[in-house]
């Protein structure tokens, strides 16, 4: 990233008094002190340059101090916190070793971000690193910690059924990274946090990362931290956290029309990758399957999906196979892809903190980006708080329709375009074309949505060879009793458990016309 156009200032300070700021000089990871193996494995893969983050925090961190670090979303804390984890790592560690190192992150998605980020800077070094989380099958994971792992990145769930078990041993642990604090907080998974932290050896550094800052995170730092030094990197004309890379624009839109907008915002020219966020699973999967009717090579994410289904629509996202992801909020911490141009809210987001982290899908790294939110009328007052918290131009959303000239000179959507994708332009392979990885997963119908296919639009779309729906579609809905079905990682057991619920209400039933002398057809009848 370019550091004259930015003047960034980064700010270290202990929670006691502040210090003043600090310049950046280093221009390269070797220039901070990372050693050759590491600088090596980042060069091979075009990371040469670290951002203000990353240039602030690896040397205190290389020193062993506990860190808070902050900034905002897309700016390289991962690296941040990777850099100097790997480098504490005993390279000769043997066989069955137990972790040296563990994070811990809110979500399944940004679990395997990490873990992958993590696999790449340790690549030459020969870094043995295991992402443990939800949705897949315990065995794999207990066989490689077994065999010796040396990083361990887990979400809190799996970590604490894992230690209960006595399967991964924490007693060797010398740096703990908490990733996303505050997703962590918000997520109600700050007392497994604290169980885990007091599994830890008391000798140890720790280093806590996330966007914002709120009071209880102060409050966990104090009570597991000693001394911590609090680094903020950001720009000094920049008063508040929105990225300012992103171009936004905000629309009061009726929800019938929705659908037609997004198929035109998906037409601008010079668009890339895109991600579109719902409210709940039933409207990810609906828009999901609009969107692959319309021919568009898409993909969903939700927590009505196995895990496997949802790597899969990743996989596809990250190698082109889609371009367009559908998802909710389970996705917009775990979502690292280079090439996002768009991100659509295809509803106002609850708050400023959920406006933010999704719209930080694109922008990152310094690029460039665009954010559409399409707000319905009864969602105006959520919008304006929203508004005025970041400090928006939006306090009043423009009235839109799919028709609406704005829509179109706003974005660079050609004038002749539809709400259906040309053939012409139908060039991707689809999700169809990304095998669903065997994840052994939990749940006993979480095997059986991973296996069933997906219309994912693209060159296959309205042919009859895209598959069928997910289960997690229109079907999955229904469980919620009509309610709309907010987004979860959690159990895959509750269908089991319905499934044999139903059956036990039709014998009951059947008992009870039994009883009263009213006639029951036979099974073979019936049949």
């Amino acid at each position: 990233m370019p550091r004259d156009s930015l003047q960034l200032r980064a700010r270290a300070t202990t929670l006691a008094p502040q210090t003043p700021e600090l310049p950046l000089t280093a221009t390269t990871f070797a220039e901070l002190g990372v050693a050759p193996q590491i600088t090596q494995a980042l060069d091979s893969a075009g990371i040469t340059s670290p951002f203000p983050i990353q240039e602030m925090c690896i040397p205190l961190a290389l020193d062993g101090q506990d860190l808070i670090g902050q900034a905002k979303t897309g700016t390289g804390k991962t690296l941040g916190f990777g850099v100097p984890l790997l480098q504490r790592i005993d390279s000769d560690s043997v066989s069955g070793a137990i972790p040296q190192a563990l994070v811990v992150v809110p979500t399944r998605e940004l679990c395997v971000q990490v873990a992958k980020d993590l696999e790449l800077a340790g690549s030459v070094q020969g870094t043995r690193v295991l992402a443990v989380y939800g949705g897949r099958s315990y065995e794999p994971q207990v066989d490689a910690l077994e065999a010796g792992i040396d990083v361990v990145v887990g979400t809190p769930g799996r970590l604490m059924d894992l230690a209960r078990q006595r399967k991964l041993n924490l007693s060797g642990v010398k740096v703990l990274v908490l990733d996303e604090a505050d997703e962590m907080l918000d997520m109600g998974f700050l007392p497994d946090v604290e169980a885990i932290v007091a599994m830890l050896p008391s000798a140890r550094q720790t280093l806590l990362f996330s966007a914002t800052m709120p009071g209880q995170i102060v409050n966990l730092a104090r009570r597991y931290m000693t001394s911590p030094t609090h680094i903020r990197a950001s720009d000094p004309n920049d008063d508040n956290i929105t990225v300012d890379a992103i171009e936004q624009h905000v629309w009061r839109a009726h929800a019938m029309d929705k659908p037609e907008i997004v198929a035109r915002v998906l037409q601008a020219d010079g668009r890339g990758l895109a991600i579109i966020f719902c409210r709940t699973k039933r409207t990810a999967q609906k828009l999901s399957d609009d969107l692959a009717d319309r021919g568009f090579a898409v993909g969903a994410v939700h927590g009505d999906l196995g895990q496997g289904a949802r790597e899969q629509a990743l996989r596809a996202f990250r190698s082109g196979k889609i371009d367009v992801l559908v998802a909710t909020d389970v996705a917009a911490r775990g979502i690292d892809v280079e090439g996002v141009t768009h991100v659509m809210n295809y509803a106002c987001p609850e708050d400023e903190k959920t406006y933010l982290h999704r719209i930080g899908r694109t922008g990152r790294a310094g690029a460039s980006g665009v954010a559409v939110t399409l707000v319905d009328w009864d969602d105006v007052p959520r919008w304006t708080l929203i508004n005025k918290a970041l400090g928006l131009a939006f306090a009043e959303p423009v009235e839109t329709y799919s028709t609406s000239d704005h829509v179109y000179t706003g974005l660079g959507i050609p004038k002749t375009v539809t709400g259906k994708l040309p053939r012409a332009d139908r060039t991707r392979a689809g999700l169809a074309a990304e095998e669903i990885e065997d994840l052994g997963e939990t749940g006993a119908s979480a095997g059986k949505r991973a296996a069933s296919g997906n219309r994912s639009g693209g060159r296959d779309s309205g042919r009859g060879k895209g598959g069928s729906k997910q289960s997690g579609g229109r079907s999955s809905g229904r469980s919620g009793g009509g309610k709309p079905a907010s987004d979860s990682a959690g159990d895959d057991s509750k269908s089991e458990k319905s499934g044999a619920s139903r059956t036990r209400n039709r014998n009951r039933r059947r008992t009870r016309g039994g009883q009263s002398g009213k006639s029951q057809p036979s099974a073979s009848s019936s049949e």
